[in-house]
């Protein structure tokens, strides 16, 4: 298996490479993979805290009958070796952990030195999500860049097309989540040009998906009386897309509602005034497949600024929509917001 998954892996890096010899040097938008900053103190590979789900092995110096190995930290955070019952684990590095479980057995034992190593460590997760071969939480037992997790994830899904192989992954609309905020990776320079800048290092929690390529579809989201996903025709409107999913709040901002189109690098941005539309001083705006329309709850100037929090809440919400769907015990219940009909592949 392991054969098996460096294969694929090295697959995806010679094809980053190849695009990377194709269009010359790297780019220089982006830190250099060889060259990045060490890791904050912060971080989880500098300072890994322990959490529900890793195992570890103990064993007391001089005391080999007293070795356990695969203990779980169970899911309320706790452990136990000997006497040490019920020690907080969750949060704690394995020399805290170490230092708390020595207090608690020095009751029982004259100078316990308790020793403590990862026998798995499981805690820690990033979720692949969308268009990928294998779906869902993969656990951070050592530092991955995006890259190395799609070879983990055995590649991106491909079909037919005329007698073609093409990817079924939308790469223009495909994001990385961390903390609830896109970061600013560009999948196709990273896939298409071999962009290793691109190529940035996962961190636990995160969520990278790959929307379908075939989707036809429109969103609604903001301030209507049911966010969601509709079908789009060919006479897919603005207005008429928020009157199906049940109209406007009464909050809702209806002189400035914002139209985002295009990929998430470079989206364009439109403005309609319903308002006038409704009054026929204007006509409706006619809307393209997978354009993302935004209600806001107040008045607004920037276009820019409104259209990054309707992106950020379009991300959240498909990237929770498609976890509850197909993952749902990954996501606690109004975590992130959903949306109503959006799809479940």
């Amino acid at each position: 298996m392991t054969r098996g998954l460096d294969a694929i892996f090295l697959s995806v890096f010679l094809s980053v490479l190849l695009a990377l010899t194709a269009t010359g040097q790297p780019k220089t938008g982006g830190p250099n993979p060889e060259s990045a900053a060490p890791a904050p103190e912060s971080s989880w590979r500098v300072r890994y805290q322990l959490g529900a789900g890793d195992i570890l092995n103990f064993s007391l110096y001089g005391r080999p009958e007293l070795d356990r190995n695969a203990v779980f930290v169970q899911p309320d955070g706790r452990i136990a070796y000997l006497q040490a019952q019920g020690i907080q684990a969750d949060g704690l590095t394995i020399d805290e952990l170490r230092a708390a479980i020595e207090a608690e057995l020095r009751k029982y034992y004259k100078h316990p030195a308790v020793m403590i190593s990862p026998f798995e460590l499981r805690s820690k997760r990033y979720f692949m999500l969308g268009k990928v071969i294998d779906k869902g939480a993969f656990p951070m037992d050592r530092p991955i860049t995006i890259v190395e997790a799609v070879a983990r994830a055995r590649g991106i899904e491909t079909g037919l097309f005329e007698q073609n192989t093409v990817e079924l992954a939308d790469l223009a609309r495909t994001f990385l989540i961390r903390g609830g905020r896109r970061m600013p990776v560009d999948f196709e320079k990273l896939f298409q040009e071999g962009d290793l800048a691109q190529n940035i290092e996962i961190e636990p929690g995160d969520y990278l998906y790959f929307p379908s390529a075939n989707t036809n579809e429109i969103y609604i989201l903001g301030e209507v009386a049911s966010p969601g996903v509709l079908g789009f025709s060919s006479q897919s409107t603005v207005t008429g897309a928020i009157a199906v999913r049940g109209g406007f709040t009464p909050q809702a901002f209806r002189a400035r509602v914002l139209v985002v189109r295009g990929s998430l690098q470079n989206p364009e941005r439109f403005i309609v005034d319903t308002a006038d539309v409704l009054a026929g001083r204007a006509p409706d705006f006619r809307l393209q497949p997978k354009d993302i329309i935004y209600v806001s709850a107040r008045p607004w100037t920037l276009i820019e600024e409104l259209g990054n929090v309707a992106i950020d809440t379009f991300l959240q919400a498909m990237t929770a929509t498609w976890t509850g769907r197909n993952i749902p015990h990954l996501v606690s219940p109004g975590e992130l917001p959903q949306l109503d009909n959006a799809p479940s592949r």
